[in-house]
């Protein structure tokens, strides 16, 4: 019970806040299943080969044509993606032109389902920068981050330290349209996304970036394996590759997080007066 306990907390901290399906799929396995059989309807002596396969036998053809290793490729964010990431992030000289490329980046599949990009919001000249999750429905549907009922709380939250977003805060995000059912991003998704993400805090070069849940805290600082509530509290330094010079980062627990445990909120006080002394 314990286990189960622990689990379901972890679920929480990472945003894990509802079930999409009663029993659970595995949609590598569903894909990978798929492209075989694209690869036999196109293909006759493929075919041939899957009909005469024992049913004991491998799932994907030995056919000297289906190479596995292409079949693997295609259910990961292939190099070709995140080199291209990196690739228009690199090219990209101001906030315009950065979200001008993600418009028009085709490399993470979110946006085939997404109805808006999701860039950000606030006030461009802010010290601070938050960077979220990934849009939910709310903020799909307006194109604006941190728009529904958790960005409310969000902004009662550093309101209570003097910060609005049309005055002294900007907003934006780890992944740039919204998962469908809301679920929390892939780490390919997350991955796919990361150099706009970095080039997006060296155009905005803040004196303070902090991360708002476990999602962002995964897509800036990767390398870190503890949970958000270990580290949230503490003020660390930050570099990427397109950085010429080190941003302090702290990280806090997501409003959605505080709206299912309210007992929270102390703790997120507490963090709350650590940013504002910070600035002080």
């Amino acid at each position: 019970m314990q286990d189960l306990l622990a689990t379901l907390e972890t679920f929480l901290e990472a945003g894990v806040d509802e079930i999409i399906q009663d029993t659970p799929r595995n949609l590598i396995a569903e894909k990978q299943e798929k492209l075989v059989a694209n690869q036999v309807k196109q293909n006759p002596v493929v075919a041939q080969q899957v009909s005469q396969a024992s049913p004991a036998g491998p799932a994907i053809p030995q056919a000297a044509n289906i190479n596995k290793a292409n079949l693997v490729a295609e259910l990961k964010p292939t190099a070709s993606s995140i080199a291209e990431s990196k690739k228009l992030a690199e090219a990209a000289n101001s906030l315009e032109e950065l979200k001008e490329a993600l418009a028009n980046f085709k490399g993470c599949e979110l946006y085939k389902t997404a109805k808006n990009l999701v860039f950000s919001d606030g006030n461009r000249e802010s010290d601070i920068v938050l960077i979220g999750e990934a849009p939910g429905a709310s903020e799909d549907e307006q194109g604006i981050p941190f728009c529904g009922i958790s960005g409310q709380l969000l902004d009662d939250i550093f309101r209570a330290i003097g910060r609005k977003r049309a005055n002294n805060l900007y907003i934006t995000n780890s992944v740039f349209w919204r998962p469908p059912g809301n679920r929390r991003p892939t780490d390919e998704e997350i991955a796919i996304c990361r150099p706009f993400v970095e080039k997006h805090i060296a155009l905005k070069k803040p004196k303070l970036i902090v991360l708002v849940g476990g999602t962002a805290l995964a897509s800036v600082l990767p390398d870190i394996t503890t949970t958000i509530s270990k580290i949230r509290g503490n003020f660390m330094k930050y570099k990427n590759p397109y950085l010429d010079q080190e941003i302090d980062i702290t990280a806090i627990f997501h409003p959605s997080y505080l709206l299912r445990q309210p007992g929270k909120k102390r703790v997120m006080w507490d963090d709350m007066v650590k940013i504002k002394g910070f600035f002080s």
